[in-house]
């Protein structure tokens, strides 16, 4: 029975139940007519889906069995059939890893490359999203990276829509967790993009975290950290989120500079300390996560002017590290604002250390929170 009686038949009101749900009947037509030979037809019906899909993940499983349908569909000539494939798709991406996968196996990511070349904003945002959601799935990051979306995925960081670039930033920062992809991803010289990017975003927001993770994968190698360096303003971006950022985003800003001073202190130090980051790592050795703590008194460690421990009639203390080091700073400002902030740091450390020793004083004397 061919459910396809004209080019404009959808899936119709009463084929779905109350809660919007689709029947089995109308999903079973839908499925027919994406395997249509009439192109109209089957443009209506990945329409259809991608409209069906979009809050249910009930609905995502049942139309799996569309998929290498919609992947054929990626490259007919139109750019309709392209753009309602390529929607469909993505929402049968959306939390659903075998999707995920079935998606690359059929072939998809060929196609999703080459809209990058379509010169279309609407397409190539579209692409940026898709990969992004396929990104999310750790087994397929290898063949991500090795399709050749990586260098337009990094150019859509400079050259895409705002929301392609954030998609871009998402789909770099899912690949950067293969090592492979870490190589393509410093040969695309993604840097100065990056950089341009937390420039103009706020400190605490996820495409800044995102961004400051790529960082701290990269600076893993030399070139990473050359280009950060030689990037104008790259340093001064990464404190500026170690000051401003969310926990997470300091976290990471941490992370970076740590990664550079441990790698080559002579080189990176200097470059590190010009952009007054000793008032930031102050506050992340109170108040920061317990790993941004740690990094920060290591990375406080390696900026003094000698990173060894001093003699016993001089302890290795917080404040000593840091007294060094202010004494190095050229500038009375930046010299001041470490020193507010180490007064600053003393005070919040102590009211911390008061409000502990009062908590330990009511677990071993718990007859007086009775009374109370």
């Amino acid at each position: 029975m061919d459910y396809s009686t004209s080019p404009t038949t959808t899936v119709s009101s009463a084929a779905v139940t109350g809660d919007h749900t689709p029947t089995t009947t109308s999903i079973t037509r839908t499925l027919h007519r994406i395997n249509h030979h009439d192109p109209l037809i089957k443009i209506q019906a990945a329409k259809d889906i991608r409209r069906l899909t979009k809050t249910s993940q009930r609905c995502r499983r049942q139309f799996s069995g569309a998929i290498p349908a919609l992947v054929s569909m990626l490259r007919f000539p139109s750019v309709d059939a392209k753009a309602a494939a390529l929607l469909a798709l993505l929402n049968l991406a959306v939390q659903d890893e075998e999707n995920k996968i079935s998606i690359v196996d059929a072939g998809a990511l060929e196609p999703i490359v080459s809209f990058f070349q379509l010169d279309n904003l609407n397409m190539e945002e579209h692409a940026t999203a898709l990969l992004a959601t396929l990104s999310a799935s750790p087994v397929k990051r290898s063949t991500i990276g090795a399709s050749g979306a990586i260098p337009f995925l990094v150019e859509t960081l400079n050259s895409g829509t705002p929301q392609a670039k954030v998609d871009a930033v998402m789909a770099l920062f899912n690949l950067a967790s293969e090592n492979d992809n870490l190589n393509l991803i410093l040969k695309a010289q993604p840097i100065p993009y990056l950089v341009n990017i937390l420039n103009s975003s706020k400190k605490s927001s996820k495409i800044s975290e995102r961004c400051t993770a790529v960082l701290e994968s990269l600076v893993g190698f030399e070139e990473g950290r050359v280009a950060l360096t030689s990037e104008e303003g790259g340093v001064l971006a990464v404190v500026e989120v170690l000051e401003r950022g969310s926990p997470q985003n300091r976290e990471h800003a941490v992370g970076t500079l740590l990664t550079m001073c441990q790698s080559d202190r002579c080189r990176y130090r200097e470059p590190i300390l010009k952009e007054g980051v000793i008032p930031g790592l102050l506050e992340l050795t109170v108040q920061g996560t317990p790993n941004s703590q740690t990094k920060a008194h290591t990375l406080l460690r390696l900026l003094r002017e000698s990173p060894y421990p001093r003699s016993e009639n001089e302890p290795d203390t917080l404040e000593n590290i840091v007294c060094d080091i202010i004494s190095q700073i050229g500038g009375e400002e930046q010299s001041g604002n470490a020193k507010q902030m180490l007064a600053d740091m003393v005070q919040v450390s102590m009211e911390q250390s008061l409000r502990h020793l009062q908590r330990r004083a009511l677990v071993c004397n718990p007859s007086e929170v009775s009374l109370k």
